[in-house]
């Protein structure tokens, strides 16, 4: 039996009949979010309506200005995306369109293209890591897929352990008489918090078997009992170092660094190139982006830093905007955001017990 208490993006109480009716479908349904999904040869795709592209890589500076460029010269339209950075990678899956049909690309010649020219811009500068660019043949929760996109790149390994501090997650294990792993974290509240984390335990086959999650006004604490789908705990040290490094990561990559700023404009094939170019061409670096389009409107959230890291002052954010055009772009939580690490403001409080039951699989939590 799992027990949540939930709240809406604005901090009240869901009344809405309709929201709360799809959630009750969705989790009945068991939708299937959290089976791996396969990957095709070119040419098989999930969808009618788009091409869903994956790529993962070394990140830089103007990298997703540079894949932009190429889907726009290649007559793809960028329907969907999400792009996630964290300790020098990169990850995204984007959904991709053919200009003059609106509608997923089928041509085997022209999908081997934009392969092989995507390969060419992610494998810049990615050293001895490979970089990869495959089309996905399963309509995978994106977020959900990016999790598991940067988990196959190693993106916990090698982080630089820093003094204790705030800003950053607290993940602890313990063993409970030889039972089970007691897994503690204490991080920054923000939304998606625990989906992000159950995740990656789940990519990495733990299974979970009682939890508690707890908010207060900033901070989250979260507690699971685990064990390894063999039904054994985690015993060795290396396999703890292991399991911390990834909920870390888990938790960071979502972490809404930098400023926040939200696109609101007519879609049209090249406005995510142009965008990011521009964004390049004032020494911003895109750390993390959602983009979405809906009925001709694109709606695009950027967070963007200088090049070093840093805030990015406020007279490049003006100057920006006034070359894109300031009802378009938009400073977003501006009063958090000016400096780098600040995250989003959490509206989402949760209070959960979660159990499930070793002989059902397939009702983990």
């Amino acid at each position: 039996m799992d027990v949540f208490k939930v709240i809406d993006q604005f901090g009240q109480k869901i009344r809405d009949t309709q929201v709360l009716d799809y959630i009750q479908k969705r989790i009945e349904s068991n939708a299937g979010w959290f089976v791996p999904p396969l990957r095709s040869s070119v040419g098989v795709m999930p969808s009618d309506e788009y091409t869903a592209i994956e790529l993962a890589g070394t990140d830089r500076p103007g990298l997703l200005s540079e894949v932009s460029a190429v889907l726009t010269d290649l007559h793809c339209n960028v329907v969907n995306a999400e792009i996630w950075t964290h300790n020098t990678r990169a990850a995204a899956v984007i959904h991709v369109t053919d200009h003059s049909t609106n509608s997923a690309i089928t041509d085997l010649i022209r999908l081997s293209t934009i392969k092989e020219l995507l390969c060419n811009v992610v494998r810049t500068n990615s050293g001895s890591r490979a970089a990869k660019t495959v089309f996905s043949s399963s309509d995978t929760h994106r977020e959900r897929r990016l999790h598991q996109i940067m988990f196959d790149d190693r993106d916990y390994e090698g982080v630089k352990r820093a003094s204790p501090s705030a800003s950053r997650p607290n993940v602890t294990l313990m063993n409970i008489d030889k039972d089970y792993t007691v897994v503690t974290m204490r991080s920054k509240d923000r939304p998606k918090l625990v989906f992000d984390v159950v995740c990656t335990l789940t990519d990495m086959q733990y299974v979970v078997f009682h939890g508690m999650v707890s908010t207060e006004p900033v901070e989250a604490y979260q507690e699971f009992y685990i064990r390894h789908v063999d039904g054994l705990p985690i015993n060795s040290e290396a396999e703890q170092e292991r399991v911390i490094q990834c909920l870390e990561a888990a938790i960071e990559r979502r972490a809404s660094e930098g400023l926040e700023l939200e696109l609101l404009a007519e879609d049209r094939v090249g406005l995510l190139s142009d965008i990011t170019r521009t964004f390049r061409e004032n020494s911003l670096t895109i750390v993390r982006a959602e983009i979405s389009t809906r009925e001709g409107k694109a709606k695009d959230t950027f967070y963007v830093t200088d090049v070093t890291g840093n805030p990015v002052e406020s007279k490049i954010v003006e100057s920006i905007r006034q070359q894109i055009g300031v009802t378009k772009l938009k400073v977003k939580n501006n009063e958090d955001c000016s400096v780098l690490g600040t995250s989003r403001p959490s509206q989402e409080t949760i209070m959960g017990y979660l159990l499930s039951n070793i002989f059902k699989p397939k009702s983990h939590t």
